[in-house]
């Protein structure tokens, strides 16, 4: 599989890469064999960068990823994992219910000042049992997690140290690049008007739907030469399984307008003997700041079947026949907390 390289580092990603919250139990319980046939699925289809969190599974998706590529050449693989969340110990019976099924017995604090992050790390290495992280992610900071008021304070915090051991990090050697894990535009211009970043993985605004990131993000990305790793190509599935009842569009049931242009857009994939996903999948990576694309599943089958839209590439004369049709998210308020 092709590589791009991250930003202005030596590291290169591969063009397709694995994004581990199924493998935490995102919505469904993902037994630990499972996980590791669907890693090995990954692994046999040519990815070589995957990308994990504390926050999936509260853990579990650490241990799971460190197990496999534990058992890889060493240098053959790029990690990503995230910080911002600090997982405490909880009773059993205080889990707390985010959307993980059966997770680790943990609850989540957010920090993400200098001391914050450092702990962060020195617990991934924990969970995932490795000695090397390639790429940090300060993971869901913004007022798509927190609302505006919050989330003043954790920029604040970012701003005033966070950032600081992330660049220690680098320098070190630690890790070979950083850079903001997040869906929302806002904070990513926020962060890169204050400095450099190397990396931004965004989530759901860069896509053949959701054209979130083309006005000021991108541009901005290439000034700078910060790279996207794009995630969310299918727009919470709608652009995988089309505009059928109980369709989802950012974590919400997709509404009339959005179900129309899905419509739309599937029958002009359908002229062309494409499934929607094909064009949906290939559609970032067509952009000189994308590094790669970044799907997740907890289903060896349904890797399988999603690479095999990878190839042939797309001719351009087919992404403009959806340009009608995209639309920009508005922007997010207080109420359109995440967590």
């Amino acid at each position: 599989m092709k590589s791009r390289r991250i930003g202005k580092t030596s590291l290169e990603v591969t063009e397709i890469s694995f994004g581990a919250a199924a493998l935490g139990g995102l919505y469904r319980a993902c037994p630990r064999d499972q996980a590791m046939e669907t890693l090995q699925a990954a692994w046999d289809s040519g990815i070589r960068y995957f990308d994990v969190a504390p926050w999936y599974g509260f853990g579990l998706g650490e241990r799971r990823v460190g197990d496999f590529l534990r058992d890889q050449p060493e240098d053959s693989y790029v990690l990503s994992t995230k910080v911002g969340r600090l997982m405490r110990p909880v009773p059993t019976d205080k889990v707390p219910n985010y959307g993980y099924v059966d997770p680790l017995p943990f609850d989540a604090d957010y920090d993400y000042s200098y001391d914050g992050i450092m702990r962060s790390v020195e617990f991934s290495y924990a969970r995932l049992g490795l000695n090397r992280i390639d790429i940090l992610y300060v993971h869901d900071i913004g007022g798509y997690t927190h609302g505006k008021a919050l989330n003043d304070h954790y920029l604040g915090q970012l701003l005033g140290s966070g950032l600081k051991a992330l660049e220690e990090l680098k320098s070190s050697g630690a890790i070979k690049a950083y850079g903001l894990g997040v869906n929302e535009i806002p904070v990513c211009l926020d962060v890169m008007n204050a400095g450099d970043i190397d990396c931004i993985l965004l989530a759901g605004r860069y896509t053949l739907l959701d054209r979130s990131a083309v006005a000021e993000l991108l541009p901005l990305c290439e000034k700078k030469g910060t790279s996207l790793v794009v995630g969310g190509v299918f727009n919470s599935g709608i652009l995988a399984i089309g505009p059928v009842p109980g369709a989802h569009f950012d974590y919400l049931p997709a509404t009339e307008d959005v179900l129309a242009k899905v419509g739309a857009m599937e029958e002009i994939a359908r002229r062309h003997g494409l499934p929607l996903a094909a064009p949906a999948i290939q559609f970032p990576l067509r952009h000189p700041a994308v590094a790669s694309v970044l799907i997740g599943t907890a289903k060896a089958s349904s890797l399988i079947r999603n690479m095999e839209l990878v190839e042939p590439t797309l001719p351009d004369s087919l992404y403009a026949e959806f340009e009608g049709l995209t639309l920009v998210a508005p922007p997010l308020g207080d109420e359109a907390v995440r967590v």
